[in-house]
C-alpha cells in the first residue's frame, strides 16, 4: 500500500530500481522506499551494501554521496549513478540492503512503536507511511512530531484510549505535517487510503481492500 503512493504500483518489488529527482529538495529519491541522497538513509544503504560487497558498482559514489548529503546536489552523481544504480538493483545483494534498512530505519521502529501504542494493523501501517515520508528526525514534520501531536488530542489503546479516535488524531496530524511542505500537499495518501479504511473500521486491514492515491485506484483482494 505504502508502493502505491511512493511508486504508483503494488509491486513494490519492482522498485529496487526506481532512482529519480523529484524536486522536493531531497536530490535523489531511489528504491523501495524512495532511499534519498539528501537525507542521510541512501548513503546508509550504499554503505551496507559496500560492506556485505566491496567493489559493487556504486560503492565509487560513496565520498559524493558523502558531500551532498543534507542537499539536493546531484554533484558526483547525474546520469552515471542513475544507470549504476539500475545495474546494482539487479544484484540480490542489493536488493537484500535495500530491505534490510528498510526494516532497520522504517519498518521495525513505525511497527513497534505502534503494537507500544497498542494499535493494529491499520494503525502500524499508518505509522510506516509517515516514518517512509517524514522520517523521524527532530523537525517539526518528522513522525514523532505527528505521533506527539496526536498525543495531544486522544489516547492511544495502550493508554486507555479508543483506538479509531487516536488514529483520527494521528492523520489530522499528518496531514498537517503533509500540508507543511509543499512537495507533499496532495495528502491523498491519507484521505483517500487510509481514512477510508478508518471510516469503514477496518483496523486489522482484512482484505478485499479498495483505495485511491493521487486519483489512482488499488485493490488487494
Amino acid at each position: 500500500m505504502t508502493a502505491s503512493a511512493e511508486n504508483s504500483s503494488l509491486d513494490w518489488r519492482a522498485q529496487y530500481r526506481y532512482i529519480e529527482d523529484i524536486k522536493d529538495g531531497r536530490g535523489y529519491t531511489a528504491g523501495i522506499v524512495g532511499f534519498c541522497s539528501g537525507t542521510g538513509d541512501m548513503l546508509d544503504l550504499v554503505e551496507l551494501y559496500t560492506q556485505r560487497k566491496p567493489g559493487n558498482v556504486l560503492a565509487k559514489y560513496l565520498p559524493a554521496l558523502r558531500k551532498v548529503n543534507g542537499t539536493d546536489s546531484h554533484a558526483g552523481l547525474g546520469s552515471a549513478f542513475e544507470k549504476d544504480w539500475r545495474t546494482a538493483a539487479k544484484d540480490r545483494a542489493f536488493q537484500q540492503a535495500q530491505e534490510d534498512e528498510r526494516d532497520r530505519v522504517y519498518f521495525n521502529p513505525a511497527v513497534t512503536q505502534a503494537k507500544n501504542d497498542g494499535l493494529r494493523a491499520l494503525g502500524q501501517f499508518a505509522y510506516f507511511d509517515a516514518i517512509v515520508m517524514h522520517g523521524d528526525g527532530g523537525d517539526p514534520e518528522s513522525f514523532g512530531a505527528i505521533r506527539r501531536n496526536a498525543l495531544k488530542k486522544a489516547k492511544p489503546p495502550a493508554q486507555g484510549g479508543d483506538e479509531t479516535a487516536y488514529l483520527n488524531a494521528f492523520l489530522d496530524a499528518r496531514k498537517k505535517a503533509m500540508q507543511a511542505e509543499e512537495a507533499h500537499e496532495d495528502t491523498s495518501r491519507v484521505d483517500t487510503a487510509q481514512r477510508v479504511f478508518l471510516k469503514k473500521g477496518n483496523l486489522d486491514l482484512d482484505p478485499p481492500l479498495s483505495w485511491k492515491v493521487y486519483g489512482d485506484p488499488y485493490r488487494i483482494d
